[in-house]
């Protein structure tokens, strides 16, 4: 059973959540909850598994993180909603160039080529901008990786990160729903992401940023961290010169921050940015 949900975990996962999600799209009176669903149904099956087929068995324990990462998760997927719906409602009257004469399916992947391009953008830019690093530095602070850990981050950081590529769909006139399926595709691959499962996707880890190629991201050491900044498309990373892959991968002990005495509380972590000055993130990260 082992060798066979490794290799089928996230082909089988996500792609019945794609497909749920494009039936959603078809069914305007499905669309609400039914999103919301599909991310809900799919980042528990993903839990789930991590008992069956964990990659690290020291991280199925709680490192004083659920709760955190579970107010993380509910303040960023409302701000990411309330984001996008105010973008579509500055957006009124204006002409639309969005093909939506096309399949729904390929609309959905192209606002997330446009998206993901953003979200590259944006997270590589917040590890070399100082106070763009310290809205950032929550998201890097687990001790553990595990399939809640892809929505730790600061709201501020949330926001920033999805807004200009966000922006630019709306202003290219997608339509709501086809943001909203594209965000709901994206949880479900961020839960795949940072997952505590030992699955492989091959070649394919060369193309999609899944758990295997995004664990370096995670090194406690900043400067071997530089890499694997895509979200969902590695293509990024290739252009970008910033794609790793090394037939060793990360354990437990090797992911989170220098700084030990980082602040577990949700509550302080949203304040933590705003206690000390936007230092360079090298300082940050090596000394904080």
């Amino acid at each position: 059973m082992r060798p066979v949900l490794r290799v089928t975990a996230y082909p089988v996962v996500f792609g019945l959540s794609f497909w749920a999600v494009m039936e959603i799209v078809a069914r305007p009176a499905w669309q609400w909850p039914g999103l919301a669903a599909v991310a809900l149904v799919a980042m528990t099956v993903v839990a789930a598994l991590e008992w069956v087929i964990p990659y690290q068995r020291a991280w199925l324990e709680d490192h004083d993180d659920l709760a955190t990462d579970i107010a993380h998760a509910l303040v960023n997927l409302a701000v990411l909603a309330g984001t996008a719906f105010a973008l579509n409602a500055l957006r009124v009257d204006l002409p639309s160039i969005w093909p939506d004469a096309w399949p729904a399916w390929a609309q959905v992947l192209l606002a997330g080529a446009v998206m993901d391009l953003g979200l590259y953008l944006m997270h590589r830019a917040s590890h070399h901008v100082g106070w763009l690093w310290r809205l950032h530095a929550p998201h890097h602070s687990s001790e553990r990786l595990y399939w809640l850990n892809g929505e730790r981050r600061h709201p501020l950081s949330a926001m920033l990160l999805a807004s200009p590529g966000l922006l630019v769909v709306v202003a290219l006139g997608a339509p709501p729903v086809i943001i909203s399926a594209w965000l709901t595709l994206l949880a479900v691959h961020l839960a795949f992401q940072h997952a505590n499962l030992d699955y492989r996707m091959g070649p394919l880890r060369y193309v999609l940023g899944v758990a295997e190629i995004h664990r370096w991201h995670h090194k406690r050491e900043y400067e071997d961290a530089q890499v694997n900044f895509g979200e969902f498309w590695m293509l990024w990373d290739h252009l970008g010169g910033t794609f790793h892959d090394r037939p060793n991968g990360v354990v437990a002990g090797e992911v989170g921050l220098r700084d030990r005495t980082f602040p577990t509380a949700y509550g302080a972590q949203l304040r933590w940015p705003f206690e000390r000055p936007a230092s360079a993130p090298t300082a940050t990260r090596g000394s904080s």
